[in-house]
């Protein structure tokens, strides 16, 4: 009897083997031609691009010009859906549990960079959830003072600060923000204590320059050049590594006498981790045509975005170096994770 029990067990499995190797064979006879055949004729339906921001901030606006080119060119609509909250969670969120089938998209960067650092505990890890596509846009940080303030450089500012311990005011908005991770960097490179006075809103903190409440404000571009073009707010430095083009008499920070102070944002396209290949190449082929046209590069230069794409290996190279810079920035400064 046992030994008809294990012919019988034995028996079982084999066919059960047998079974599993039939189904796996008809699996990859049929299913696999036809995941080929979706990604050839891909996009065939609507996709959407999460935005961890509200509409109207210059992230927005630069992924809906992108996004409408790549409806034109690909026949089917590239939809932004902001998904604003948390720091970026709530979008990195939603974006990593999509399928991973190329209709669901997240603007990814900088930000999730410094996330990686500033949160307590992450549902997810941007190099290791995401497959990136390409970058988009990149925002070098502006140090801007008050027209009629008597600095004029960021030697100025160095010497101002020596010379008035603990009367010297930072301005920037939002702990853990880019802005905010900015002047704690320019802090540490030059050696200087000075407070940082933390404002909610950009138009605030702005506010606070021009009454004299704060000396020098962090900020982007697109948030400053209303003030600038007015003549109510002056640049004295960019944080790029080179000069802006729009600002071409403006010096960068680190060419002012703070080597190697580099302040960057930027944005770019990712998509669920097993994302396919042929997927993200298609992708990443018709974006990187997209930012190349002269209309899509002269409509984000009037807010100060330097549009470039990239390969999606140089992009992850990227995460992974803003990674390690803003660990360091938010270690040595102390600021309190969430």
């Amino acid at each position: 009897m046992a030994h008809s029990l294990a012919q019988c067990r034995g028996s079982n499995q084999r066919w059960l083997a047998a079974g599993v190797g039939i189904v796996v064979f008809w699996l990859s006879a049929v299913l696999v031609p036809v995941a080929a055949h979706a990604q050839a004729g891909y996009p065939d339906r609507p996709v959407r691009i999460l935005v961890p921001y509200g509409p109207g901030g210059v992230a927005d606006v630069t992924t809906r010009i992108i996004a409408q080119r790549l409806s034109e060119k690909l026949g089917q609509q590239f939809v932004v859906e902001n998904r604003p909250g948390a720091g970026g969670i709530v979008a990195a969120q939603a974006g990593i549990s999509a399928l991973p089938d190329g209709y669901t998209l997240s603007l990814t960067g900088n930000y999730n960079a410094i996330s990686m650092s500033l949160f307590k505990s992450l549902t997810y890890d941007v190099l290791r959830d995401f497959a990136q596509i390409s970058s988009l846009a990149y925002f070098d940080m502006l140090i801007a003072t008050r027209a009629n303030s008597p600095l004029n450089s960021v030697k100025d500012i160095i010497a101002a600060v020596r010379a008035n311990p603990g009367r010297f005011n930072f301005g920037s908005v939002a702990p853990g923000s880019t802005q905010n991770l900015a002047v704690e960097l320019f802090k540490l490179a030059a050696g200087l204590d000075s407070s940082v006075v933390i404002y909610r809103t950009t138009p605030e903190l702005m506010a606070g320059v021009l009454r004299g409440d704060v000396d020098v404000q962090f900020d982007f571009y697109a948030a400053l050049q209303g003030a600038v073009r007015d003549h109510e707010l002056k640049v004295l430095a960019t944080g790029g590594p080179e000069r802006m083009p729009w600002l071409p008499d403006v010096p960068t920070v680190a060419e002012s006498g703070v080597p190697g102070y580099e302040v960057t944002s930027w944005n770019g396209l990712s998509g669920p981790a097993g994302l396919p290949e042929p997927i993200v190449m298609r992708l990443n082929h018709e974006i990187n045509q997209v930012l190349q046209e002269p209309d899509v590069q002269a409509k984000t230069r009037q807010f100060g975005i330097m549009v470039r794409g990239s390969i999606p290996q140089e992009m992850q190279a990227r995460l992974k170096a803003d990674i390690a810079k803003w660990a360091t920035v938010i270690d040595k400064t102390g600021l309190a994770k969430q």
